[in-house]
């Protein structure tokens, strides 16, 4: 890796992208520190793969200003384009070539030599687990092999800067899982990767900083902890013996705890985010609320306490769910914006 590193590796100021009357990037501002994974939370149609776009030099913007290792991405375009990499939320590569063919083509075109090609692709394919279905064409590779294929044809010639537009959508668990390795492993070898993704847990897994993008706005931005701390103390999370109880117990819990309660898909439990503000602590906040579940005759099955999900973050921040799930089926991917 070059010393393109000593700063930040993308800083916005007030960054702007229209469409017409819609603004689906509206005024962001970001500093990205170089050598990690920085998330871009947020719904689909939030504005994620548009900002991507205008960092990427695939789109101008309209206001602001964006910088990728200090060089403008419109006035230095060119020196952006040879410092960043960028895999889409759909597979880039040709599905008529094999997973070898397609590395060594696009190795050709960034200019290695023939052999330095072919010795360089099947660094890659070993390195993804793809080795024995180098000589297969794309389109019969699964899902979670088409996303790995994708993400070694754009380090093939390492990156300062990964862009990743929702790279696990659609995935089944254990491909996913893959590709969270590949970018451990990515970001091991310096390249700074900015990942969008609209799955919570994958930024609770990958990021080191996370800013939560909604309708083209940045609502929150900071680490983990920093975001969970910012919704309250923790959350109590309720198992409950008889369903038709439930409404009892969020009226109760909601009084008592003067809390937002969340019914979850489970109709015997629900979930109690607990204020920051209390003299008591979450612990004795949990054991009251317990206490008056057993003077009600509720009883209780199983009960813990733990700090915010990331879930009740962006639920606290929009007032709405993301939309994305870890366990999610495999169904094909969804678009992130309607104009870009």
């Amino acid at each position: 890796m070059s010393t393109q590193s000593s700063g930040p590796a993308i800083e916005t100021v007030g960054l702007v992208k229209t469409f017409g009357e819609t603004r689906a990037v509206d005024g962001v501002d970001l500093t990205v520190p170089a050598g990690t994974v920085y998330g871009v939370l947020g719904p689909n149609g939030a504005g994620k793969t548009t900002a991507v776009k205008v960092l990427a030099t695939l789109l101008r913007p309209d206001g602001g200003e964006a910088r990728v290792f200090g060089h403008d991405v419109v006035r230095d375009a060119d020196a952006v384009r040879g410092l960043v990499s960028l895999t889409g939320q759909y597979a880039s590569v040709d599905e008529d070539l094999t997973g070898t063919e397609n590395l060594v083509l696009l190795a050709r075109l960034l200019g290695h030599h023939k052999t330095t090609a072919r010795t360089r692709a099947a660094q890659l394919l070993e390195a993804f687990g793809l080795t024995e279905a180098a000589g297969k064409q794309v389109k019969h590779y699964s899902g979670g092999m088409r996303r790995r294929i994708d993400i070694a044809a754009s380090i093939l010639n390492t990156p300062e800067l990964l862009f990743l537009d929702e790279p696990t959508t659609g995935l089944d668990p254990r491909s996913r899982n893959q590709v969270w390795d590949i970018v451990r492993a990515v970001v091991a070898q310096g390249t700074t990767v900015l990942l969008t993704t609209q799955y919570l847990d994958e930024a609770d897994q990958l990021a080191s900083r996370i800013a939560v993008i909604d309708h083209g706005k940045v609502i929150a931005e900071g680490t983990k902890g920093e975001l969970k701390a910012s919704v309250g103390a923790g959350s109590v999370h309720v198992r409950l013996r008889d369903a038709d109880r439930r409404p009892e117990a969020e009226r109760l819990l909601r009084d008592l705890l003067h809390a937002e309660v969340q019914l979850e898909p489970d109709p015997v439990a629900l979930t109690a985010r607990l204020g920051a503000t209390t003299s008591d602590s979450a612990a004795e906040q949990a054991a009251r609320a317990l206490g008056e579940l057993a003077r009600d005759g509720i009883t209780v099955d199983n009960f813990s306490l733990g700090q915010p999900s990331l879930d009740e973050v962006f639920l606290a921040l929009t007032g709405r769910e993301t939309g994305g799930s870890a366990t999610q089926g495999t169904g094909p991917a969804k678009k992130d914006e309607v104009a870009a």
